[in-house]
C-alpha cells in the first residue's frame, strides 16, 4: 500500500504537467490562427485578386511620374530599360543587344543620344553616307527624331507613361492571390495570372498600393516601379548639343 503512494502522486504531477503543456499549446495556437497579416497596412491584401489589380491600376493612372527599371523581350530582342516617365514625357536610357542610347521626350519632341557605333550600322546596299558619314555627325549628339520616321513610334513608346504600363501591367488569365513578400523593403501581395505563366504582379501593402515589381508571362522580363508620385525635370537639350537631322534618320541599331 505504502508503495503505491508515489506512483500515484507522481501520476498526476505528470497528468497535471501535461494539461498544462496542452493548455498553453493551445492558447499558443489559438493566438497564431487569431494573428491578422494585414494588421498595419493598407488593407489591399483582404481583397480578392481583381480587386488588387484593380485598386493597383487606378494607382499607377493617377500618379504623375514613376520611374520603371528591368528587362524586357519583345519581338525576339530584349532590351534593358531605365525610365523616369510622366505625363508630359520622360528620359532615361535603353540598352539592345548592340548598343545603349539615351531618350528624352518632352510633349512630342523626342530626342535621340548614341555613340557612334550606335549610328554606324550599314546593310549591304545602303549609300556610305548612311554609315560613317551620318556617325560622325550624329555622335553624341542630341539628334531630334522627325515625327514621320519610322521609327519614331517604336522609340516614343519607351518614353510614354501610359503606353508603357499599359502594356506592362497586365496579367493574362484568372486572377489568383499568391504570397506576401517585400520589394524594395516594402510590404507587398502578389497577384498571379493563371499559375504566374500570365504574369505576377506585387503590389504595395503600404500607403498607396502601387504596383512595385511585375514579371511578364513566359519570361519576357522582369521591371520593378519606383519613385511614384515624384517629380522630376524635363528640359530641352542645350542648342549645341543638338542635331535637327530634317529627314528619315539612317538606319541604324535602334531599329535592329
Amino acid at each position: 500500500m505504502t508503495s503505491s503512494v508515489p506512483s500515484v502522486r507522481a501520476r498526476r504531477r505528470t497528468a497535471s504537467l501535461a494539461l498544462v503543456l496542452c493548455a498553453g499549446l493551445t492558447a499558443a495556437l489559438t493566438a497564431c490562427a487569431g494573428e491578422d497579416p494585414d494588421e498595419g497596412t493598407n488593407g489591399v491584401g483582404r481583397l480578392t485578386a481583381p480587386e488588387i489589380e484593380k485598386k493597383a491600376q487606378a494607382a499607377a493612372d493617377s500618379a504623375d511620374a514613376v520611374r520603371l527599371a528591368g528587362t524586357l523581350v519583345s519581338k525576339g530582342g530584349t532590351y534593358k530599360i531605365d525610365m523616369k516617365l510622366k505625363d508630359k514625357g520622360g528620359a532615361g536610357s535603353v540598352t539592345s543587344k548592340n548598343s545603349t542610347f539615351e531618350l528624352l521626350r518632352i510633349g512630342d519632341e523626342l530626342y535621340l543620344k548614341a555613340d557612334a557605333g550606335f549610328w554606324d550600322h550599314d546593310d549591304a546596299g545602303e549609300s556610305g553616307d548612311a554609315g560613317g558619314a551620318a556617325a560622325d555627325k550624329l555622335e553624341d549628339k542630341y539628334v531630334k527624331v522627325p515625327e514621320d520616321d519610322p521609327t519614331y513610334n517604336q522609340l516614343r513608346g519607351f518614353t510614354d507613361k501610359k503606353v508603357l504600363l499599359d502594356g506592362l501591367l497586365t496579367l493574362h488569365g484568372k486572377l489568383a492571390k499568391g504570397d506576401r513578400d517585400e520589394v524594395g523593403g516594402v510590404r507587398t501581395i502578389r497577384i498571379l495570372g493563371g499559375t504566374g505563366e500570365g504574369g505576377a504582379l506585387d503590389v504595395s501593402l503600404e500607403g498607396v498600393p502601387y504596383p512595385l515589381s511585375f514579371a511578364r508571362g513566359g519570361g519576357a522580363g522582369v521591371v520593378t516601379l519606383a519613385d511614384w508620385g515624384k517629380d522630376f525635370a524635363l528640359a530641352a537639350p542645350p542648342e549645341d548639343e543638338t542635331v535637327d537631322y530634317g529627314q528619315q534618320l539612317p538606319k541604324s541599331s535602334a531599329a535592329s
